[in-house]
C-alpha cells in the first residue's frame, strides 16, 4: 500500500464517504459485466465460471451482458458510455490493446477512456485443424503442407486484429507459411465453421476448443504459450516444434468505465482478488488451464500502455494494414 500524507488521506476519506451511497445503491442490486466477446469465448467461460464468486464479493447480483461485435468494439463502446459508479464493469482480452493499431478508427480512447482495475491472468492459446480439411498432427507437417500447396488453406479468427487473428499471423511468419484469413464475428461461431470444415484452422483460446480437442472434431498442432499447459500437458508448445522462442500470450483483465472513484476502484479490484481466490473458481481456472496473476490497479495501468505499444511492434512485423 502507498502511504499517503495525513491531509490527502483525509480528503481521500472524504471522499469515498461521500460515494459510499452511490455505491451502495449500485451494488446492492445488480453488478452487470459487458463482455466484449461472444458465448464460447475464453473471456466468456472465465466470466461465467466466476461470476457467483465475484456476486459474493461485491454484495450484487452479477450479470453476464455478452455484446459482441466489430471483433470487440461494440461492447468496448457501450462500456465506455456507462456509470462510472461501479454497477459496469467487464471482462476483457489484450484484443482491447492490440485494436488501435489495426482498427482505422475507433469510438473511444484506449485506454483514456476506460479505468484499468486488474490484470488477472493468462489463457493458454492452442492452433488447431479441422483434421478432415488438414490431415497433420505435428508443426512440421502442418508448415509442409501450407507450402506443398499455396493459396490453398485458410484460416479463421473472432475477428480482425483480434489475438487469435494476430497470434496466427504470427506463428504463420514463424514458420515461413501463408493462408487466407477468414475473421468471424466472435469465438462461437468461428468454431462451428471450424468444426463443420467451412474453414482449415485457427488459434483459440484452449477453454473454447478444450470439448471439441477431447472429441475429436478439432486436432491441436501446439500451444502458443512459452511452456506447456498443465490442462492439457500433451499439446506440445511451438517452441519445441522448431519455432525457437515463440510464445504469443491472452491475458484477460478487468476493466471499468473512465471516471471511477478510488473507493469503486478499490471496490471493484477487492472483489476481483476475493472472487479469484475462491476455491471453486480456483478449480475452474485450473482446468481451463488459465494462469491467475492479479496485479495491482497501478500496475494494469501501466501495462495498458505498455503492451499497445508492443502489439503495435508486432502488428508492423507481420505487415497488418489497418482495416
Amino acid at each position: 500500500m502507498h502511504s499517503f500524507p495525513l491531509s490527502r488521506r483525509s480528503v481521500l476519506a472524504a471522499g469515498a464517504a461521500a460515494l459510499l451511497p452511490a455505491l451502495a445503491s449500485a451494488q446492492a442490486g445488480t453488478v452487470r459485466f459487458i463482455l466484449p466477446n461472444a458465448t464460447g469465448s475464453g473471456v466468456d467461460a472465465i466470466t461465467r465460471a466466476a461470476a457467483p464468486a465475484l456476486g459474493k464479493s461485491l454484495g450484487a447480483s452479477v450479470v453476464v451482458d455478452n455484446q459482441p461485435g466489430a471483433g470487440g468494439v461494440v461492447g468496448l463502446q457501450a462500456l465506455a458510455r456507462s456509470p462510472a459508479d461501479g454497477s459496469v464493469l467487464s471482462v476483457v482480452s489484450n484484443n482491447v490493446v492490440i485494436f488501435p493499431s489495426v482498427l482505422k478508427s475507433l469510438p473511444f480512447d484506449m485506454p483514456g477512456d476506460f479505468t484499468p482495475i486488474a490484470v488477472v491472468g493468462a489463457t493458454p492459446m492452442v492452433l488447431v485443424v479441422n483434421p478432415a480439411k488438414m490431415p497433420v498432427s505435428n508443426a512440421k507437417e502442418f508448415f509442409a503442407l501450407l507450402k506443398s500447396k499455396p493459396d490453398t488453406f485458410n484460416f479463421a479468427s473472432g475477428g480482425n486484429g483480434t489475438i487469435l487473428h494476430l497470434a496466427t499471423e504470427l506463428v504463420l511468419d514463424a514458420g515461413g507459411a501463408k493462408a487466407k484469413h477468414i475473421p468471424y464475428k466472435g469465438v462461437g461461431p468461428m468454431v462451428t465453421d471450424l468444426i463443420g470444415g467451412q474453414v482449415d484452422f485457427g488459434t483459440a483460446a484452449l477453454p473454447s476448443v478444450q470439448a471439441h480437442i477431447k472429441s475429436g472434431a478439432l486436432r491441436p498442432i501446439g500451444v502458443l504459450a512459452p511452456t506447456r499447459t498443465p490442462a492439457e500437458p500433451s499439446i506440445p508448445t511451438f517452441a519445441e516444434q522448431g519455432l525457437a522462442n515463440f510464445a504469443v500470450e491472452a491475458w484477460f483483465a478487468v476493466i471499468g468505465p473512465k471516471g471511477m472513484s478510488p473507493a469503486a476502484v478499490k471496490k471493484a479490484h477487492d472483489a476481483v482478488v476475493a472472487a479469484f481466490n475462491d476455491p471453486a473458481v480456483k478449480e475452474a481456472m485450473q482446468k481451463q488451464g488459465n494462469t491467475i496473476q492479479i496485479g495491482t490497479t497501478e500496475q494494469a495501468q501501466v501495462a495498458f500502455r505498455s503492451e499497445m505499444a508492443k502489439y503495435a511492434a508486432l502488428v508492423k512485423k507481420v505487415g497488418l494494414e489497418p482495416q
